[in-house]
């Protein structure tokens, strides 16, 4: 669920930052053999492989959330309680965030091509994990496996598509490839539940055919990619690794406390569509089509990428004040749609939440990035990225020791009321300007869109 920032991850995309380094710390203990500074140019034009890594980001995405319709047969299969089934959905926030810190940034160092194959290779490994280990223990590791592929594969092929689109097309704003790595992102994972929903309701074998499926097209997308010109020439000598540095200067704690709680919030939203979605409609609507379970978890996802693509000029201040009632009324949407039994109120309800979801995420974290300065943005937008996918993890580990207690409908009542507050007070407090240290408001220098 990392939705398409090109400065969160990637720090540098050529080797003049590096030729620099070594000029300032000719001594340093990073500094080992010389490398070959030669990009690979691969067999397939730059604008051919724009289109290949779109649709590889698109599908990886969509191979972490196959499970979602699918949770309700596992729990029968395997005799799993509600809670349990939250703890597996949760613990591919473990993977996603191990990766990404300890190494979501090394495509800057030994290109993108090699990170985002092995991160489609991964998720393949996670899929013959979901079939071939029917357990409780096979999910929670198949899951964590596919926390590690996003983690790989999301901040590498969101500066891939930066990088080839400049390449394919030098005279077109580069706010292109940031939406469609928007766009691939958040509808890759409504994309996902819409796959195996449909399969699983239709086809023999629904706990192993949407993994075969998507799991073949993966194989056949990494071998794409390895024909795609590589986009990031070697340092002049090898560096050893580093984690993803996080940091957050003192001046910009408040407007990004601020703004990591708004998007903790929007991640948890998200997380209820990924996870709890097939159980609501069981237990209050009397639905249990797998198929119907993935097409509300598709329209969550893909309004929220309609959302932001379609605003995506309006300033992170506007946008912040925009979403906060679009996704009040979403969230009352789906609580009437709940206690009384409509459907289609449900359905619509999901459709606006996840649009006002998707609006208050990347409101908050443009407006985050704002309160960094731009050499500790990195460092910054990773302690935000962190914040939010605890979000998508701890809320819903509550809310399946919750539905142990209490009915499905209450429990969504009670989540409602909490993320209706904790979006006002996060969202008007990110909006307010900061002090500076004399006590007085500062304007804030926008970030390029």
């Amino acid at each position: 669920m990392f939705i398409g920032h090109e400065n969160t991850f990637s720090t540098s995309t050529n080797s003049s930052r590096w030729r620099a380094m070594n000029a300032e710390w000719p001594n340093s203990s990073w500094l080992e053999r010389p490398l070959d500074s030669r990009p690979w140019r691969g067999s397939l034009s730059h604008r051919t492989g724009y289109w290949v890594v779109a649709f590889a980001f698109l599908m990886n995405m969509a191979m972490s959330a196959i499970p979602t319709p699918l949770y309700g047969l596992y729990q029968q299969r395997d005799g799993l309680s509600s809670f349990m089934i939250t703890v597996i959905f949760a613990v591919y926030a473990v993977g996603v965030i191990a990766s990404l810190f300890l190494a979501g940034h090394v495509s800057d160092w030994i290109g993108r091509r090699r990170v985002l194959v092995t991160g489609l290779y991964v998720n393949v490994v996670s899929a013959v994990v979901f079939i071939f280990a029917p357990s409780l223990t096979g999910l929670i590791v198949a899951r964590i496996i596919s926390g590690i592929s996003v983690g790989l594969a999301t901040a590498t092929a969101t500066a891939y598509l930066t990088d080839l689109h400049f390449q394919a097309y030098p005279l077109a704003n580069r706010r292109r490839a940031q939406l469609m790595a928007i766009f691939v992102n958040l509808g890759g994972i409504g994309l996902g539940p819409l796959i195996s929903g449909l399969i699983s309701q239709n086809a023999p074998a629904p706990l192993v055919l949407p993994y075969v499926v998507t799991g073949l097209v993966l194989v056949g997308l990494a071998t794409l990619v390895l024909a795609t010109p590589e986009t990031v020439s070697a340092p002049q000598v090898r560096t050893r690794w580093r984690p993803q540095h996080i940091a957050v200067p003192a001046e910009s704690r408040g407007q990004f406390f601020a703004g990591a709680v708004a998007g903790l919030t929007a991640f948890a939203v998200y997380g209820v569509f990924s996870s709890l979605v097939p159980r609501f409609l069981a237990d209050t609507l009397g639905s249990d089509s797998r198929s119907l379970a993935g097409a509300v978890a598709f329209s969550a996802f893909i309004s929220g990428a309609v959302a932001q693509i379609t605003l995506s000029r309006m300033k992170p201040v506007a946008m912040l004040r925009v979403s906060v009632p679009i996704l009040l009324a979403g969230l009352t949407m789906l609580v009437v749609g709940m206690w009384f039994a409509f459907l289609a109120v449900f359905v619509v309800g999901g459709i606006v939440t996840g649009a006002g979801a998707g609006l208050v995420f990347r409101g908050a974290m443009d407006r985050a990035g704002e309160a960094a300065p731009a050499q500790s943005r990195a460092e910054v937008m990773a302690g935000f990225f962190l914040a939010s996918y605890l979000g998508l993890s701890l809320p819903v580990i509550g809310l399946g020791v919750a539905l142990s207690f209490a009915a499905a409908r209450e429990v969504m009542l009670a989540f409602v009321i909490v993320v209706a507050l904790a979006i006002v007070l996060s969202v008007r407090s990110a909006t307010r300007e900061p002090l500076d240290r004399a006590g007085v408001r500062r304007q804030l220098v926008p970030t390029e869109n």
